[in-house]
């Protein structure tokens, strides 16, 4: 197994005291970090026994006892941690790598991370594996245009870096390590089972334990089924019977333990009538087909909501790559009108724009690239891309380049 974010998080450590890998449960936190710095000394938070020994050796004894290369995992089951970290630091705030934090809860970790050790942390977002990670393949050269192949010649030089097939398979069982690389459907299920239980009776029900929780999982069923869709919070609120405030609260949470993903909306034309709702997804697609009761490629290619489906896998494998990159200061958006005009992904950084169309086949009518033609032309853009099943790379228009998914993801 590789993972892209070795050489970003490598980087990290010489440049900051502190590193924090944040990350869903089980997408492979510990395993990296000890992979990265197999020699330092490791204190799992969320263990007991571990907890109480920390608690009990005092955290500031403790913490001034192993001062440098200490991996804490599951940080955020000890706030004051931060606290006591940046007391550590300061004492030599010229010394750099000394510390790798992981935490698998969001909100809180972040706040204290960024509050409390501002300058002297770096914080990288880990997701489940890439569909290049899960068949050892490197990562993907498109990537590069982000960064130093900024030029339409390079993307259509590229090559594919994985089969069709493979893309399938990455979109039917996701990217958690151990069940995909266990490559045993029955295991697959019985882990996402567990998963599932342990996320909602364990994980949510210890973070925030005044949660209605049957309220809860009801609405995991229901976002399940409107991932890759612009969310209507009232209208969740109704199907749940539960407030509004509530359905914030929700999303919140599903946002910060690494469930979903909200992608805002692009929104630059003043006069334009905008949908300015988040759209959203699951980001790890395997996790997403269980809930959605998909077991087979044959369910995934009948159900009614492919297009959806096949959408919020290629934009958050994208994104993946993106986050394990060393690209600083880009943003991901949306865009659609009151009327219909929609645009699935725009990327936004030092490299310019370019919006992506998202398609599941393999072929296009040309009155399905309208939305895309005019955005580029309304924005004075060089290029749109469209992603879809195709064959190769080729230019669908003289500003439209088409790059099937599997030399991207």
């Amino acid at each position: 197994m590789i993972r892209e974010a070795i050489a970003k998080i490598n980087q990290c450590l010489e440049y900051f005291p502190i590193v924090v890998i944040l990350g869903a449960r089980q997408c492979g936190k510990t395993t990296l970090s000890q992979v990265l710095r197999p020699d330092w000394h490791y204190i799992d938070l969320d263990n007991p026994a571990d907890f109480a020994r920390f608690q009990t050796q005092d955290p500031v004894f403790y913490l001034n006892h192993y001062r440098e290369n200490l991996i804490i995992d599951e940080a955020q089951a000890y706030p004051a941690v931060f606290d006591i970290l940046r007391g550590v630091v300061d004492r030599d705030r010229n010394q750099k790598g000394r510390f790798i934090l992981t935490g698998s809860s969001s909100p809180d970790l972040l706040k204290h991370a960024t509050n409390t050790l501002a300058g002297r942390v770096a914080i990288i977002d880990l997701g489940t594996l890439t569909p290049s990670e899960i068949f050892s393949k490197p990562i993907p050269p498109l990537y590069r245009y982000f960064q130093d192949e900024n030029n339409l010649d390079y993307l259509l030089n590229l090559k594919p870096v994985l089969t069709i097939a493979e893309v399938h398979q990455a979109w039917l069982r996701g990217g958690y390590p151990e069940p995909v690389l266990k490559k045993d459907p029955h295991f697959f299920d019985f882990w996402m089972a567990e998963y599932q239980k342990t996320y909602l009776f364990r994980d949510v029900a210890k973070l925030f334990p005044r949660l209605n929780h049957q309220a809860y999982q009801r609405f995991l069923s229901i976002l399940a089924r409107l991932s890759g869709t612009i969310l209507n919070k009232s209208d969740l609120a109704r199907s749940i019977e539960v407030s509004e405030p509530s359905i914030r609260d929700y999303l919140q949470i599903a946002e910060g333990t690494f469930l979903w993903r909200a992608i805002p909306s692009f929104d630059r034309h003043p006069l334009r009538q905008v949908v300015k709702m988040p759209k959203g997804h699951f980001r790890d697609s395997g996790l997403l087909n269980y809930l959605l009761r998909i077991r087979t490629l044959e369910d995934l290619f009948n159900h009614p909501q492919q297009g959806h489906l096949f959408e919020s896998f290629v934009i958050e494998s994208m994104i993946k790559h993106l986050e394990a990159s060393f690209m600083t200061n880009w943003q991901a958006h949306y865009y659609r009108t009151r009327n219909g005009a929609e645009v699935d992904l725009i990327l936004e950084g030092y490299f310019g724009m370019l919006p992506i169309e998202i398609k599941f086949g393999k072929t296009i009518m040309p009155k399905q690239l309208f939305s895309l033609q005019a955005f580029v032309k309304e924005n004075n853009l060089p290029l749109g891309m469209l992603i879809n099943q195709g064959d190769e790379v080729r230019m669908l228009t003289d500003q439209i380049i088409q790059v099937p998914a599997q030399f991207l993801l």
